[in-house]
C-alpha cells in the first residue's frame, strides 16, 4: 500500500529563520547552564595579581637569645639592676623619664625624640644638657614600663636603647606608684 502524501504546508507570514539562527536557538534550549570557565579564569587572575602586588611590611625585631633549660634565671634586686644602667621609666600616661647614675635627678622627656636624645647622651656619658660627664657611658639599660603604658611607647624606648648602641636592654613591668 502506498503512503499518503504529507499535508500541504500552511503559508507562514514573514521571513523564514536562517539555519544558523535555528541552530543557536536549539543550542540555547538544550544547554541551560552558563559556561563558568571564563569567570574562574578571571578570578584566578585577580588572585594572582593581588598576591604579587601585596606589599609586605618589614618589621624591626630585637634579637632575644633562647633560654637554656639548665640555666636558672639569676635573681637581682631593682637596686642592683639600676646600679650601672640607664633607666627609662614610662608611666601610665605614656610620659618618659630618663635617669642614669651620673645625673643628679630624673629628666622628663616630653616626646620620643627627646627620650632618644637623652638615652644617647647617657650612653655617651654626657649630662642631659650635652655637657661632658664624669663617666665613660653606660652599656646597660633598664626600661620600667607601667602596666597602663601603651605598647607602642614601650617599643620606642627599647628601640631607643638599641639605636644608641646599648648592649644589654632589660624590660620590667611596674605598677604606677608615681
Amino acid at each position: 500500500m502506498a503512503t499518503p502524501p504529507p499535508p500541504p504546508e500552511e503559508p507562514r507570514s514573514g521571513p523564514r529563520p536562517s539555519p544558523w539562527a535555528r541552530a543557536r536557538r536549539n543550542a540555547a534550549e538544550e544547554e541551560g547552564d552558563m559556561d563558568m570557565t571564563p569567570m574562574v579564569d578571571v578570578t584566578f587572575l585577580l588572585l594572582i595579581f593581588f598576591m604579587i602586588t601585596a606589599a609586605f611590611a618589614l618589621q624591626k625585631a630585637i634579637a632575644v637569645p633562647p633560654v637554656k633549660d639548665d640555666d636558672s634565671a639569676p635573681t637581682q634586686s631593682i637596686d642592683e639592676l639600676e646600679e650601672d644602667s640607664i633607666i627609662v621609666r614610662l608611666d601610665g600616661d605614656n610620659v618618659y623619664w630618663v635617669m642614669c647614675p651620673a645625673w643628679t635627678e630624673e629628666v622628663k622627656a616630653p616626646s620620643r625624640q627627646d627620650m632618644r636624645n637623652l638615652v644617647r647622651a647617657a650612653r655617651k656619658g654626657q649630662m642631659p644638657d650635652g655637657a661632658a660627664g664624669s663617666s665613660g657611658g653606660y652599656r646597660k639599660m633598664l626600661v620600667q614600663a607601667s602596666g597602663d603604658a601603651t605598647h607602642e611607647f614601650v617599643v620606642s624606648a627599647l628601640d631607643a636603647g638599641s639605636g644608641a648602641g646599648v648592649e644589654e636592654i632589660r624590660l620590667m613591668s611596674v605598677e604606677d606608684e608615681y
